[in-house]
């Protein structure tokens, strides 16, 4: 058997496959091979499926559709939050139930279906609630720095592709848990807007904020997982917008008293002047503003949902006295703000109006990912939820509008932070049903500057 090289992305193992140029079996175990050499330090999965994924893959190569396969022999990562059946699905907590799932989620029995191999469950923080990947579990670090975060609370799928593990995984994301490991990591991570991926996460969605997304190396492996899991192959097809965008540049974090820092300045920056050099119209523009009704709204919006979904999964576990104290925290804010006023559709859709009518306006919105570099990689749960929930603001506030928006969203690597050593990034929001467009931009700027795909010390 020869490993599967780190270098390939999810799309040439799948051509391969498909061609018996390469088989299934092959590919998963240089994935399992390299996930034993490397997981130690970096502690990217809660579970890997060794003998499983073997038997799957070989399930794989005995296909008689195999050639029709668009994930043919693809390792996939899972991140621990959706059911994957046959395993426990702990969502980063001692207090869930350690019985296995009965019944895949639909995004994973789509990729399955599709020929993709689950290698491993991948670790997030407690119920998914903040931008740090630590758990009882442990602690999950940055393939760029070890010494800093992956983000959450997809950080075991983003460290997972980010150290060449796998060429591509699942994530989700409420607050931006795809699109800040991705930020961290130097991904391509890309939230879909409602409706297009299946959600069934938790048990609410965190209210609507919440949608499953992909993390990849490369635009084309993002648009391939995301149209498997929304069962669209129309989404694979990636190509550069042909028409002239309207492109509003903003650089403005969307939350008081957060300092932007210059390298991700300078991301949204180059992104932008990509565009602008391939003869869009990019102009500055602000579309949330601190001071103002409709940014008051969104970020309301956003934190008494983030409060309530929480309170809604603490409220499920099997012993919610192994919760985490911050967690339990969090959930006691929810169970609270949930029977206000503020948990009424007003705000939201007061801040929904507001982004429709820009988004009218305008094409595409260009913003930093980040403010500043990722946190340090330790465990934020000894530090309580205070602390936590102010450096989570302080580094990642620009994701979580659009998760009140309901809007697509995408990330993109724009180089390397000179002190940090971790990559920059910028996000790109686009209006309802815009996915393709997203993908097409993001692939004219990985054509006009492209990214180191895999962490150096990983390549």
């Amino acid at each position: 058997m020869s490993a599967a090289r780190v270098t390939d992305t999810a799309t040439s193992i799948a051509a391969d496959v498909r061609a018996g140029r390469r088989t299934a079996v092959e590919e998963v175990a240089g994935s399992l091979e390299r996930i034993a050499e490397r997981d130690d330090e970096i502690e990217a999965f809660q579970v890997v499926r060794r003998e499983r994924a073997l038997a799957e893959a070989a399930a794989v190569d005995a296909r008689a559709d195999r050639g029709d396969l668009p994930l043919a022999g693809v390792p996939v990562a899972i991140k621990d939050n959706v059911p994957v059946a046959g395993e426990p699905m702990r969502v980063g907590s001692a207090a869930t139930d350690a019985a296995p799932q009965s019944a895949d989620h639909t995004i994973v029995a789509r990729i399955r279906a599709a020929g993709g191999v689950v290698v491993g469950l991948t670790r997030v923080p407690e119920l998914c609630v903040y931008g740090a990947t630590d758990s009882v579990y442990g602690v999950t670090r940055n393939p760029w720095n070890l010494g800093r975060t992956p983000g959450g609370s997809s950080g075991g799928s983003a460290a997972a592709v980010a150290s060449g593990m796998v060429p591509i995984a699942h994530g989700n994301d409420g607050m931006g848990s795809v699109r800040i490991p991705a930020a961290c990591t130097g991904l391509v991570g890309i939230k879909p807007g409602v409706g297009v991926v299946p959600a069934e996460l938790g048990e609410t969605d965190w209210y609507g904020l919440s949608e499953n997304g992909a993390l990849a190396t490369t635009v084309d492996d993002a648009a391939l997982l995301l149209s498997v899991m929304a069962a669209d192959p129309s989404l694979a097809l990636v190509t550069p917008p042909e028409q002239r965008l309207r492109v509003a540049l903003s650089f403005r974090p969307p939350v008081a008293g957060v300092t932007l820092d210059p390298s991700f300045a300078a991301a949204a920056e180059s992104a932008a002047a990509i565009l602008r050099s391939a003869g869009h119209d990019v102009r500055r523009a602000e579309p949330v503003s601190i001071t103002d009704s409709a940014g008051n709204a969104a970020a309301i919006a956003g934190l008494v949902r983030w409060f309530a979904g929480t309170a809604a999964d603490a409220d499920a576990v099997a012993d919610p006295s192994a919760l985490e104290p911050r967690v339990r925290r969090h959930a006691r804010l929810g169970r609270w703000v949930r029977n206000t006023p503020l948990m009424g559709q007003r705000l939201r859709d007061s801040w929904i109006e507001h982004a429709n009518a820009f988004f009218a306006e305008y094409d595409v919105l260009v913003t930093p990912a980040l403010a500043r570099p990722p946190i340090e990689s330790r465990r934020w749960s000894d530090g309580g939820w205070g602390i936590t929930m102010l450096s989570n603001i302080r580094y990642a506030p620009y994701a979580a509008p659009w998760n009140v928006a309901q809007l697509p969203a995408i990330v993109v690597p724009m180089g390397v932070h000179p002190d940090s050593g971790t990559p920059v990034a910028a996000q790109i929001v686009t209006r309802r049903g815009g996915e393709s467009l997203l993908l097409g931009i993001a692939a004219a700027i990985e054509a006009a500057r492209p990214w180191q795909r895999v962490a150096p010390a990983y390549a």
